[in-house]
């Protein structure tokens, strides 16, 4: 199985950055992708980011995209996965998740229609709280 543990949230002002890591123990190539999710309060979880972490293409949400940066760093034991996010608003308000290992056929999916969602990966990590005021 794959553990995850995700750092980095916390309070920032409207405008601001930050940037959350996960970091992915057990995980292997075949394991496929690695991605951040938010769920806001009353809301479903939304896909963010993902990284196809065999070959490295990566997928946004439109919500994101130009804001938000997903990127990977593998050594021999484990994979760091961050997502750096800047020009933050309210809206990003929420509950950051890591999840990851994508089934083979839904990686081949994903890579075809360039979406994603919570139904395509098979681990999460415990969540890191951001709030944007």
């Amino acid at each position: 199985d794959v553990q995850l543990v995700e750092s980095g949230g916390g309070s920032v002002q409207a405008g601001g950055s930050l940037r959350l890591s996960c970091v992915a123990s057990g995980y292997t190539d075949s394991s496929n992708c690695i991605a951040w999710f938010r769920q806001a309060p009353g809301q479903a979880r939304e896909g963010l980011a993902l990284i196809y972490t065999g070959g490295g293409s990566t997928f946004y949400a439109d919500s994101v995209k130009g804001r938000f940066t997903i990127s990977q760093e593998k050594d021999k034991n484990k994979n760091t996965v961050s997502l750096q996010m800047s020009s933050l608003n309210p809206e990003d308000t929420g509950m950051y998740y890591c999840a990851a290992e994508c089934p083979i056929g839904n990686m081949v999916e994903i890579l075809r229609t360039r979406t994603f969602g919570a139904a395509d990966v098979h681990f999460w990590g415990q969540g890191t709280q951001v709030t944007v005021s």
